[in-house]
């Protein structure tokens, strides 16, 4: 963990803002008329990383961008059930979206650093837009730290205010993560980060994911087994049969879910027989 400057009193970006426990109960999403969850409840575990896996069009995306109030965004989407973050919904009336977002950030499937920026100014991005106030001195520590949380920093530390367009495919992605942790999200949700990037930029990805846990709660959507396999403790399979909504089949610990699964359709999934 890298250390604020001596006598600055500036404090660890986790400080006080650790990891939180994620609880999904009972949701279900509408687009329209057309309902694409049913029922889904899922318990995301604080510090541990959630793996949501299945075929596509079965909804994990949608679910994903529920956890932190994406789906609203959708002129024609509508939701029944709770989300609730260490026991409190972050859909209740009296709370702001600004601050869901800010406790729970989002990392998309294509890198989306703002072009016209440089690496450092990209970093800090979201400072701004979730109201946080800092001094030069607190930013120059946060991007620091987070580029080392997400394995950037050295590989950019001599180029900070040259433009984040102008790094790799798996570099812009991990600029993105540690933009992301920037403002001390207590869950990162991740969909599909490693489906655009070729297998080094992919390992480091991963890498950063590991180092991240217990730090943050992460949950990331994935098409790919052996990547669930290797990177979470937890996974929830869902499947959407014959033009149903999607539902989780099954939940549980990784190596039993992949090893011993309970499920038939579960075992078909996770071993390439399903189809």
């Amino acid at each position: 963990m890298f250390d604020p400057p001596e006598g600055e009193g500036f404090p660890d970006p986790f400080a006080g803002s650790e990891a939180a426990e994620l609880d999904a109960k009972a949701v279900s999403a509408w687009f329209g008329e057309r309902k694409v969850l049913d029922r889904v409840s899922l318990t995301m575990e604080a510090g541990q990383v959630t793996a949501l896996i299945g075929p596509s069009g079965c909804g994990k995306s949608t679910f994903l961008r529920i956890l932190n109030r994406m789906h609203e965004m959708v002129p024609t989407a509508s939701l029944a059930g709770q989300v609730l973050l260490d026991g409190a919904d972050i859909y209740d009336p009296g709370r702001r979206v600004t601050l869901a977002r800010r406790n729970i950030g989002m990392v998309f499937q294509k890198a989306n650093p703002f072009p016209a920026m440089s690496i450092y100014e990209n970093t800090v991005a979201g400072l701004k837009l979730a109201g946080i106030k800092a001094s030069r001195l607190e930013k120059d520590f946060l991007v620091e730290d987070s580029l080392r949380k997400a394995s950037l920093w050295d590989e950019v530390k001599d180029r900070l205010h040259q433009p984040g367009g102008g790094l790799s495919g798996g570099q812009q992605q991990r600029l993105c993560i540690a933009r992301s942790l920037a403002v001390s999200p207590r869950v990162l949700l991740m969909d599909e980060p490693c489906s655009a990037l070729d297998p080094t930029s992919t390992r480091r990805v991963e890498e950063t994911i590991a180092s991240l846990r217990g730090l943050v709660t992460i949950v990331i959507v994935t098409h790919n087994m052996q990547q669930a396999a290797r990177i979470s403790d937890t996974c929830a399979f869902f499947l959407a049969a014959h033009n149903a909504p999607g539902a989780i089949v099954e939940h549980g610990p990784t190596d039993a879910m992949f090893q011993y699964p309970q499920d038939q359709r579960t075992s078909d999934y996770v071993n390439g027989r399903f189809g």
